[in-house]
């Protein structure tokens, strides 16, 4: 699963629980931030370790002088048989490093790793106002398929979430 971006700075591969505290570092920049995600509470390197269990794909983008700057990760959706292949996915990438590939390089990784695992679909969320995310998921072809409305709560407001979805594999296109 090892790619390099086209111009040698990124390369992608699966993540290991030694990335745990660079992921950790990465997603409590996001937790923080308030972008991204309804969470609150900053994540520790055990929480990212448990991550790495059966059905859970991580992967991260790095740069040979850095280490990760980006991860993508797949969860099963939910527990009931009926919908076994569908993960629900996160990307997030370092703050010096938004805008720059790296959580397309993540993403894009994740995709494959998800087809190559037989998943059927991905599916996410993402805050309306969030138009980098967005623009980055329409790219690698998520349909915005709809919005929870006062979803969760975030900082004591309620706050809506597009629902965003990629088919994979065999049906895709349909």
């Amino acid at each position: 699963m090892l790619r390099s971006d086209p111009r040698g700075k990124l390369r992608t591969r699966a993540a290991t629980v030694a990335d745990a505290a660079a992921i950790e570092e990465i997603y409590n920049q996001g937790i923080a931030d308030r972008i991204a995600t309804l969470e609150t509470e900053p994540r520790a390197a055990a929480d990212i370790a448990a991550w790495f269990a059966p059905r859970h794909l991580v992967v991260v983008a790095e740069t040979g002088e850095t280490g990760p700057v980006a991860f993508a990760t797949s969860f099963p959706y939910s527990s009931r048989a009926c919908y076994r292949g569908i993960g629900e996915f996160s990307v997030y990438a370092r703050r010096d490093f938004r805008g720059r590939g790296a959580g397309r390089a993540a993403l894009a990784t994740l995709i494959g790793a998800t087809k190559a695992a037989g998943l059927h679909e991905l599916t996410g969320r993402v805050f309306p106002e969030n138009a980098a995310s967005r623009a980055l998921l329409k790219g690698l072809g998520f349909a915005e398929i709809g919005v929870h409305r006062r979803h969760g709560q975030l900082d004591g407001r309620w706050r809506d979430c597009v629902i965003v979805e990629r088919l994979l594999g065999q049906g895709a296109d349909e």
